[in-house]
């Protein structure tokens, strides 16, 4: 059985101070600047799809469409990227530890979009796709990040 007081054990960091092992993203001050930027990348880009999904809507309603399964597939896809991504990136800024998988697949993807971009040409399109997929996934391997994604379920969550 689990603890069920509500007392949590201290979970030593990678720099010798102890912090909360639950409860870390509650108090704020534990959480590395590094989970911020990955939190804020991947959340940037849920909004990015789900902009790209709205504006799919709006074209799919107002623009003659070759196939209506085809725009109804890229507006579900979009949207549904998107709020995957916006979990990923909620739940990563509180430490779970699922997160770190996920949004890095993610980066690699936004990489492999951001190089054909550079090499075509478009070099300040190419750096705005390449740049923020890079630091994040930068910041996923760091030792605070790794050791403060640690979480494996939401605090308070039934059981």
């Amino acid at each position: 059985m689990q603890n069920e007081s509500g007392n949590h054990s201290d979970a030593p960091s990678d720099d010798g101070s102890a912090l909360p092992a639950a409860g870390v993203a509650e108090a704020g001050a534990g959480r590395p600047a590094g989970v911020v930027v990955v939190a804020a990348v991947v959340g940037l880009e849920a909004l990015a799809l789900i902009g790209l999904g709205v504006y799919a809507i709006y074209a799919a309603l107002t623009q003659p469409t070759f196939s209506l399964a085809s725009a109804v597939f890229l507006i579900v896809l979009l949207l549904g990227l998107g709020a995957g991504l916006a979990a990923v990136a909620v739940n990563a800024f509180k430490g779970m530890r699922w997160t770190r998988s996920a949004a890095f697949v993610w980066q690699l993807l936004m990489v492999a979009i951001a190089v054909p971009s550079l090499l075509e040409g478009n070099v300040l399109l190419g750096l705005a796709l390449l740049l923020p997929p890079l630091a994040a996934a930068y910041f996923l391997f760091t030792p605070r990040v790794v050791a403060y994604s640690q979480r494996t379920t939401a605090e308070g969550a039934v059981h």
